[in-house]
């Protein structure tokens, strides 16, 4: 009875362990059919992958000569050509204010008078008394003539009508402080004051700018004070007219740089009979120098500035690789030093490393290497414009 109860706790253990055995056999099995699988899956996509380096997209532009109009650009103000803040000389009580704020007047018209009544008193006076003194003196003459009174008393009496006309002037000048005039034909600003305002001698009560023709105020590197000449035509812009252009010509220039900016101030004279630009506007001046030039140009993105240079990638025609591992004819990049002049907008000028007819390629060069295969989309170009002007979106 005891060995009957051994053999059966006893007998079952070989079974389990083959049925372990078994299932770590399926496992592996399982785990290599699926290796098995995904390395096929791989093959499958490294064959399909074309054999060489990826091409990449670019814009491409061909590299041509351009007639340029060398110029200067600045910054400015606008200046009146005749500008003054009018106040009094003396103090008084306002009685007229005869000029409309805003209008135009005419030289020597009355803008605003002072209370007078006194100065005015006091030079009829001086007038009556300087009438009768020239009475006397031309009594004085002919008594004179006939030997009726000396030398003496004659040149007394013309002595003093000359002290009654100082005093008459004098008083005149008084008067004449007690109004404005017009200094020059212009237009009137907004006026501060009123009648029976009491103002005080030198605060500004008045301005007055004659704005036709207007001045134009810039300043340009000293570097090119070979350039600056007399009668250059300049071409302003504003913001308050976009699209609008303005011409004048350079009058004056200062014979002085500007010892802290190292600047040389210009003036330029504009028409503006509808007065339309305004003394202290902000202005963008470009101003024309020389004569006529001929670059080969390019747009500014296909320019890579280096440490050691600036260059480009132009597109040569090579074989390459195609999609199906075949060769066939195509573009690569192929990078050139270049040599880079003066710029104009989005435009910048070749010296040296290009020839005309050359097709460079625009944009997407960061992306290249020697070499590097290309395709070519230009649907959507770089700008290229040598007068570009902001787009709000």
């Amino acid at each position: 009875m005891e060995l009957e109860t051994t053999l059966e706790s006893t007998g079952p253990a070989p079974s389990i362990g083959r049925r372990m055995v078994v299932m770590v056999l399926g496992i592996l099995g399982l785990v290599a059919l699926l290796a098995f699988f995904w390395f096929a899956a791989i093959s499958k996509q490294m064959k399909a992958q074309p054999k060489g380096e990826f091409p990449q997209t670019v814009t491409t532009a061909v590299a041509a000569f351009d007639t340029w109009q060398p110029a200067l650009n600045a910054v400015g103000s606008l200046r009146a050509m005749k500008g003054a803040d009018l106040a009094f000389e003396v103090s008084g009580v306002v009685t007229q204010v005869a000029a409309n704020p805003g209008g135009e007047v005419k030289q020597g018209q009355l803008l605003v008078r002072l209370n007078d009544s006194v100065e005015a008193a006091q030079l009829r006076q001086l007038q009556a008394g300087l009438a009768l003194a020239r009475v006397n003196l031309s009594r004085a003459r002919e008594q004179l003539a006939i030997h009726a009174i000396s030398q003496g008393d004659f040149d007394a009496t013309e002595a003093d009508v000359r002290v009654k006309e100082a005093a008459v002037q004098q008083a005149a000048a008084v008067v004449a402080k007690k109004r404005i005039t017009a200094p020059f034909a212009g237009r009137v600003g907004i006026l501060s004051t009123s009648p029976g305002a009491f103002v005080n001698s030198g605060v500004p009560v008045a301005t007055l700018q004659q704005m036709d023709p207007i001045y134009a105020d810039f300043f340009l590197p000293q570097r090119d004070a070979s350039s600056l000449k007399p009668g250059e035509t300049v071409r302003l812009s504003l913001d308050a007219f976009p699209g609008k252009t303005f011409q004048g010509r350079v009058t004056a220039i200062n014979p002085k740089v500007d010892g802290a900016t190292r600047n040389i101030q210009v003036e330029a004279t504009l028409r503006n009979p509808g007065r339309d630009l305004l003394p202290g506007m902000f202005v963008s001046v470009n101003m024309e120098v020389g004569a006529r030039e001929k670059h080969l140009t390019l747009p500014q993105t296909a320019i890579t500035y280096n440490p050691y240079g600036a260059t480009v990638f132009v597109a040569k025609k090579a074989q390459v690789t195609g999609p199906d591992g075949h060769p066939r004819e195509g573009l690569v990049a192929e990078q050139v030093f270049v040599t880079t002049g003066p710029s104009r907008g989005d435009q910048v000028a070749i010296l040296k490393g290009l020839e005309p007819g050359t097709v460079v390629v625009t944009s997407g060069g960061l992306k290249l290497k020697n070499g590097t295969p290309l395709i070519v989309n230009n649907s959507r170009p770089p700008s290229d414009d040598p007068n570009p002007a902001p787009q709000e979106q």
